[in-house]
């Protein structure tokens, strides 16, 4: 069974992100199928080169770069949010891939939850 985990809110200023990005970690590390789906704010989870310490958090770049490690499927970003906040192939983190159909992406799963 496939579970997509939908992050729709910035990377700073909550913790429900976080918290999405464990649960599907976990998920994977368990051998359970998951993919993560970034939309809304939630797509600046994957811009390069972050620098959060002036705000006294951590980067996320590092913990998303360990997620295919875990054994996580997919990382995607909705096309549309990403040209909304300026997000291009060429300042997203490897390995996510964008996508333009979200109707589809989360029909394509089994179980679907949102973060937050």
């Amino acid at each position: 069974m496939s579970t997509l985990i939908v992050v729709d809110q910035a990377p700073y200023g909550s913790w429900a992100g976080r918290e999405a990005l464990d649960m599907t970690l976990s998920l994977a590390a368990f051998d359970q199928p998951a993919a993560l789906l970034f939309t809304g704010a939630g797509v600046n989870w994957l811009r390069k080169h972050q620098a959060p310490e002036e705000i006294g958090q951590k980067s996320v770049e590092k913990n998303l770069a360990a997620a295919p490690i875990f054994g996580v499927e997919e990382i995607l970003a909705d096309a549309t949010a990403c040209q909304r906040y300026g997000l291009t192939e060429d300042n997203m983190i490897a390995g996510a891939s964008m996508v333009a159909d979200t109707s589809a992406t989360l029909n394509s799963h089994q179980q679907v939850v949102f973060a937050g």
